[in-house]
């Protein structure tokens, strides 16, 4: 009998614990977005301290695009012409962002998202951990970035 209380303790923990996501914070989504870890299902982590590209988002009414971005030294980004459309779905409750391109279709859980953090799950239970950021200008030229 304890074990069962007990179980349903931790059960109801866990359910209220669980980031509620709001309509209004979709729009959070947009901008760049860098990597700091992904969680894989059996607690590993592996850790990104350096990265060479950026997650950009630009999504309006629940439809947009990811692209992949370069940050440069002076503030400026390297842009290609690839990316992905993206379209953000509640299905009951939870919000899932879908991915395609002329090659494949996938989708993520969106599990978290403030003005400074991002969480996405995909289908193998992989947790991608973002923090928001921006252009870097280390030249000290004075410019100011975009």
């Amino acid at each position: 009998m304890k074990k069962i209380v007990l179980l349903a303790f931790i059960s109801l923990v866990s359910i209220s614990c669980q980031t509620k996501i709001n309509p209004s914070d979709l729009s959070k989504i947009n901008g760049y977005w860098e990597i700091e870890k992904v969680v894989f299902p059996d607690s590993k982590d592996k850790e990104y301290s350096i990265n060479q590209t950026f997650d950009y988002f630009d999504i309006k009414n629940n439809k947009g695009f990811r692209k992949k971005v370069n940050p440069q030294l002076d503030g400026s980004f390297l842009v290609n012409d690839i990316s992905e459309n993206v379209e953000i779905k509640e299905e009951q409750g939870v919000y899932f962002i879908y991915y395609s391109t002329a090659f494949s279709k996938w989708k993520e859980e969106l599990v978290a998202i403030s003005d400074t953090k991002l969480v996405t799950r995909n289908a193998a239970k992989n947790e991608y951990h973002y923090k928001r950021t921006g252009a870097i200008n280390i030249l000290g030229d004075g410019k100011k970035t975009k």
